[in-house]
């Protein structure tokens, strides 16, 4: 899970995913003889919400014990994980575009839909070599107290510091800055893709004096809006919550033109507990009531605009390096 959510919070929402998991977990010869799986996440309290949700009845069902490591699955540590020639992680929690990279590169495990069923997931959101386990956004959260009843509506406000004079924050990994500076310069949200990188670049580039801050954690996305360093940042609806509630509503999120991410598990080639058990895992996540999960509600979907994960696996790399040259300059 991105941010690091309240264990409360997240089995709470997976208790909805778990009530059909039992009929999932029948075992074959390949799968009982698995002892372990190693999920990799990216920390926090992730760790532990992510064993009590899905670990824990996992094992319960089928005597595999899974294992949380929190030291976060970036494309580069798959690829050292697999380049070793003895992987020590089964599973890991990626962004979809970078399963379709390294799939593509031979690094991960097809996913197995025999097993994983598609039927239990949005369509759109199964690929070749990740299946979409929990959704999360990037939204626009904001200062209640600074701005009164007069809250922001869309991207065009977030860069508008006349009509909302104050401090910015944006992500330092780029995803959500290039679709948010191409909204508020007045791109349609079914223009968005491909994505006018020259474009953003500018609107970020000439936005860069009003930016107080790139966060590159859930933590620091907190952090600065709760200090009241930053008057509005775009950060993880999951952090958002969690900002609202803690400063006792002073800050404030919208869903309006929202940007709709999928988390997803991978499974690595010749992992070692071996890939049937990690495919039993993953379909152990899939549940339609999951839907239930606030980013994707029906009431904040339509608000929405869903990342386009093709785009991302062709062209992060490059869009990332020229973004990191303009922030940091």
């Amino acid at each position: 899970m991105r941010g690091e959510i309240s264990r409360r919070q997240f089995t709470q929402l997976a208790a909805l995913v778990l009530a059909g998991t039992p009929m999932l977990l029948r075992s074959t010869g390949a799968f009982a003889a698995a002892k372990e799986l190693v999920l990799v996440n990216w920390g926090g309290d992730a760790i532990t919400a992510y064993d009590a949700a899905y670990g824990q009845a996992f094992t319960k069902e089928t005597g595999i014990v899974v294992k949380m490591d929190g030291s976060g699955p970036t494309e580069g540590a798959i690829a050292a994980q697999f380049k070793s020639g003895a992987p020590t992680w089964d599973l890991v929690d990626v962004d979809p575009f970078s399963a379709i990279t390294l799939g593509a590169q031979g690094m991960l495990e097809p996913i197995d839909y025999a097993i994983v069923d598609k039927k239990k997931m949005r369509e759109g959101f199964g690929w070749a070599y990740a299946a979409s386990t929990y959704f999360f956004s990037y939204v626009i959260a904001y200062d209640a107290e600074k701005y009164g009843s007069q809250a922001p509506t869309g991207m065009a406000d977030f860069f508008d510091v006349a009509k909302f004079p104050g401090k910015r924050s944006l992500y330092k990994w780029g995803v959500s800055s290039w679709e948010a500076a191409l909204l508020a310069d007045g791109i349609a949200p079914a223009s968005l893709y491909p994505l006018d990188l020259k474009r953003a670049h500018d609107k970020i580039a000439a936005f860069k004096e009003n930016v107080v801050a790139y966060w590159g954690g859930g933590a620091e996305s907190q952090s600065v809006l709760l200090n009241g360093e930053a008057s509005m940042a775009i950060v993880w609806s999951t952090r958002a919550s969690l900002i609202e509630q803690d400063s006792g509503g002073k800050i404030k999120f919208i869903w309006d033109q929202g940007l709709i991410s999928p988390g997803a598990l991978a499974v690595l080639k010749g992992n070692p507990g071996g890939k049937d058990a990690a495919m039993k895992f993953i379909a152990s996540t899939q549940d339609p009531e999951k839907e239930l999960i606030n980013p994707v509600d029906p009431e904040n979907m339509k608000k929405q605009i869903p990342l386009d994960m093709d785009w991302y696996a062709k062209n992060y790399g490059a869009a990332l390096d020229e973004y990191t040259k303009i922030i940091s300059a």
